[in-house]
């Protein structure tokens, strides 16, 4: 459905060093990093797309606000939990602990974070508890 998401950042080494360990613990591998333009993406393994892409916006706004989110997909509960507690460790901002949201359906586990610049992630895990 997605060739790629881009998530606009102002300080392009602050933002590497919170995304690089975050999409590590979620098994997203680095497909580039140029610092001199400055961007970096990162894939799923053996994948090409959809890209997950961080830069500073070619427009040089920076906007982030609640009415959009990326939402990562988790292989476990455990995975969600890891990557939550990793972030705010990064100085992510937490928006919503590792939980049952039983509103989206029955076995959605989530946690809600900023990065650095208030862009709002979310990791999910949509399987139940193993």
């Amino acid at each position: 459905m997605f060739s790629h998401v881009f998530m606009g950042v102002s300080d392009f080494d602050r933002a590497l060093a919170f995304y690089r360990p975050v999409m590590a613990a979620l098994g997203l591998q680095e497909r580039f990093c140029e610092p001199e333009r400055p961007w970096a993406g990162w894939h799923a393994e053996g994948g090409q797309r959809p890209l997950f892409v961080i830069a500073r916006p070619f427009e040089g706004v920076q906007a982030p606000g609640n009415g959009q989110m990326v939402a990562f997909a988790a292989r476990s509960r455990n995975q969600v939990d890891d990557v939550h507690r990793l972030a705010t460790s990064l100085g992510g901002a937490d928006e919503g602990a590792p939980g049952l949201r039983p509103e989206y359906h029955a076995h959605y586990y989530g946690a809600y974070f900023r990065d650095p610049d208030g862009n709002k992630l979310c990791v999910a895990c949509h399987q139940p508890e193993a």
